[in-house]
């Protein structure tokens, strides 16, 4: 029997596949399609204190390999999200990992807070959220906010806190050390980098935000060069991900250093996608001769 379990900030995952966050709802949209109690982990959509309407449409558009978006995480806030999803994935042999977004520091520990209670395994924390306090600049893109908004929300948090990092940066490692300086028990990225795309017939930005963040594909190899490099600099577990979209794809992100992968945009083209991830790596892992998935993470140096 091949084990494939991880450990992820004290909490084993049967399997290092996860959905990531804002591809897969809070799974109930995904429910009939895929087998949850197969994944090791559903990353909900982000949820705030309160509702978020989101950015004025259009705010999805294709690219050659990937989508842009600028949905501007629409959600329906914490309380909807308690009562009507946390009990849906609590039906489910799987862990629940919550992702947290906000505009102030005191909106994210009032989430996380109200979070301390409920049944789910671990928080990820979205600091591309804009800081409003700092003229809407991303908590994730100064290295100081970064500490701090991690130090805040550990203070505050019951679950083990992974911080998800914006991909929209010089350095990467910078951010990551600032996670870890502020006690984060994990890192997630990454997330998806400004783009734009203009439609030439109309003369007109394909997003009414014009920018958008672009997932899929085309992001691959930058994501697993960016985990490669936040592996080498801290001693944090990584969540890869970005443009996850075969088992290959998910083997690549393990042997770069990432302690689980999760997958996003792939979801949007074959509901099924993150399902056959988990099966693709216990597949490859017989073919290999592998007996421990631990033999594949950080293997490649």
């Amino acid at each position: 029997m091949r084990n494939t379990k991880v450990k992820l900030a004290g909490v084993t995952l049967k399997n290092p596949v996860l959905t990531a966050s804002g591809t897969f709802g809070s799974g109930r949209e995904y429910g009939e399609f895929v087998d949850l109690n197969k994944l090791g982990g559903v990353v909900t959509k982000g949820v705030s204190g309160v509702p978020w309407e989101g950015n004025p449409a259009p705010r999805i558009a294709e690219t050659y390999g990937g989508m842009l978006n600028a949905i501007g995480l629409q959600n329906p806030g914490i309380d909807v999200f308690v009562q009507r999803d946390i009990p849906f994935l609590t039906q489910y042999d799987t862990k629940i990992i919550v992702n947290v977004c906000g505009k102030t520091t005191e909106e994210y520990c009032q989430v996380v807070e109200r979070l301390s209670d409920q049944p789910i395994d671990l928080l990820e924390i979205n600091i591309s959220c804009p800081n409003v306090k700092e003229g809407g600049i991303a908590f994730g893109q100064d290295p100081r906010a970064v500490e701090a908004i991690t130090r805040e929300v550990k203070r505050c948090a019951k679950q083990p806190v992974i911080m998800k990092l914006s991909p929209n940066v010089t350095d990467i490692t910078e951010m990551a050390r600032a996670a870890e300086a502020g006690g984060a028990d994990a890192l997630s990225l990454i997330n998806t980098l400004t783009g734009m795309k203009i439609d030439i017939h109309k003369r007109k930005f394909a997003l009414a935000n014009r920018t958008g963040g672009l997932s899929g594909p085309a992001i691959h190899p930058v994501a697993v060069r960016m985990v490669y490099q936040t592996a080498q600099a801290v001693k944090l577990p990584i969540i890869g991900m970005g443009g996850i979209a075969s088992a290959e794809d998910a083997i690549e992100m393990l042997l770069a250093g990432a302690t689980a992968i999760a997958v996003g945009t792939a979801n949007f083209t074959n509901p099924k996608a993150s399902e056959e991830i988990a099966e693709g790596i216990r597949s490859f892992m017989e073919e290999e001769g592998i007996e421990d998935i631990a033999e594949l993470i950080g293997a490649v140096r």
